[in-house]
């Protein structure tokens, strides 16, 4: 079947967002470039559409005709029947595949649980609207699956990715991973990713077989290579947890290739957290009042969309104006990305996995149009925003609180709970270390600031 770019090009018909019908093809498709400028360059750039004829008279109206059929996969996608397997073998389940295993092992684990109380740059107490990190990975999950669905990929991979890309987080955001950043560098370091890593591979403790959850080999490729290529930071201390996963290690023939990408499905759970933050920190940020959609008229990407939700809906409220353009803003990001997609396979002449890993670039990518309108609204949301002085007071309190019962913690590892002060009572002050940042990685938001509270504050318990 071939798929002309222009089907991406947008019609007269209603406005609409990510939810959007997107179909897919039987088996290996053929992509032409024949009509993308006339469609993909005025996705979102409204400022040009007026030269684009027909478009321009509604810009954000995309198609609601599905931009595939149903069918098999694509050549280049992945597929659970051909996985490599897991670490430690298992019988396969009788009713699911292997990578809808892995989503539900996920999903079942404790680190999962706890992202509903971790936050990305408000914290958990701070309201109950905000996205936590749990809210956040359904969102890149739902993103991710729309993607994979329209590429033709394997919905479930690119699902099980999304849902477990930010197990490694520590609570309080950003802010969290700057200073056990800071307080782990004497002692080998921490990475979000490579903790995310760690907790799908040693930390989880839920099968009596195995440490982790023992997912399959494309999963934890996907987990730990989803932004690209990773053997160039094999040097940095943080990142020698992945050691084992190479071909010169204990276990060669479970090597993660770290040199080379991950699977499209990876790469499209990537793109969906792009996606999915810019979007709901633009949503939550004019709810927290940092700044109003009247700042917004003139960033490109969301100044247009709101020019042309107000347009349709002239009495619509503030509230859901709010609402309408961050929807049409995530649809139109999620084309952006299947047209460039699909010009990358095509010119780069990708037809199996094999080169999918081989390839000389991301495949599952924005074009440049869309990677310099999104440069300016990143840098409007780190100035309005990520550094607003409300922000910086909470970021400045999170980093105390980590900072003082991580060195308390080293000093006095028996104040730790039972099950976690054996594992930093060791003399080595490496391995000591990394205990204590687990077991503060794992904490949500709340419980952070109850457990320092408690360490730091002593009470009278008082019988009346």
């Amino acid at each position: 079947m071939t798929l002309a770019l222009g089907q991406f090009r947008q019609s007269p018909g209603g406005a609409v967002g990510q939810d959007d019908a997107l179909g897919r093809a039987p088996g290996h498709l053929k992509f032409e470039r024949s009509r993308l400028d006339a469609g993909h360059g005025c996705l979102y750039e409204a400022r040009k559409a007026k030269r684009k004829g027909l478009l321009a008279r509604n810009p954000f109206r995309l198609s609601q005709t599905p931009i595939f059929v149903p069918g098999a996969h694509a050549d280049f996608a992945e597929a659970a029947e051909r996985s490599r397997g897991r670490l430690v073998p298992e019988p396969a389940s009788r009713t699911r595949d292997a990578f809808a295993r892995d989503r539900d092992r996920i999903i079942h684990s404790t680190a999962f649980r706890r992202l509903k109380g971790k936050t990305q740059v408000f914290v958990a107490h701070e309201g109950d609207h905000y996205r936590t990190r749990l809210t956040h990975s359904l969102e890149v999950a739902q993103i991710a699956r729309s993607i994979a669905h329209a590429l033709n990929l394997d919905q479930n991979l690119a699902e099980t990715v999304a849902l477990a890309h930010d197990l490694g987080h520590p609570p309080f955001g950003h802010a969290g991973e700057d200073e056990l950043q800071a307080q782990m560098e004497p002692w080998g370091g921490f990475d979000h990713n490579v903790q995310t890593f760690r907790v799908v591979t040693k930390l989880e403790e839920r099968y009596p077989g195995f440490d982790g959850l023992n997912l399959s080999w494309e999963t934890v490729e996907g987990v730990i290579k989803h932004n690209g290529p990773v053997s160039h930071k094999l040097d940095d201390p943080a990142w020698k947890a992945i050691a084992d996963y190479t071909a010169t290690s204990a276990n060669p023939g479970w090597d993660l290739r770290l040199g080379t990408f991950a699977s499209l499905e990876a790469q499209a759970a990537a793109i969906a957290d792009d996606i999915a933050y810019n979007n709901h920190d633009v949503d939550d940020g004019v709810q927290a009042g940092l700044f109003t959609l009247a700042d917004l008229a003139e960033v490109p990407l969301i100044g247009p969309v709101l020019l042309g939700v107000r347009r349709d809906w002239p009495d619509l409220d503030e509230r859901m104006v709010r609402i309408e353009a961050v929807r049409r803003m995530i649809g139109v990001m999620i084309e952006d990305v299947l047209a460039e997609t699909t010009s990358r396979l095509t010119e780069d002449g990708i037809a199996s996995t094999e080169d999918v890993r081989t390839a000389k670039r991301t495949l599952v990518q924005f074009s440049d149009g869309m990677l310099a309108d999104l440069g300016v609204l990143r840098s409007f949301l780190f100035d309005r925003m990520y550094r607003h002085y409300r922000v910086n007071r909470t970021r400045s309190q999170a980093r105390r609180i980590l900072a003082e019962m991580f060195q308390l913690f080293m000093a006095e590892p028996e104040v730790m709970p039972p099950e976690w002060s054996a594992k930093a009572a060791s003399t080595d002050l490496h391995r000591r270390s990394r205990a204590v940042c687990d077991y503060i990685a794992g904490m949500t938001d709340r419980y952070a600031i109850e457990e320092h509270h408690k360490l730091f504050n002593l009470e009278l318990a008082l019988d009346l």
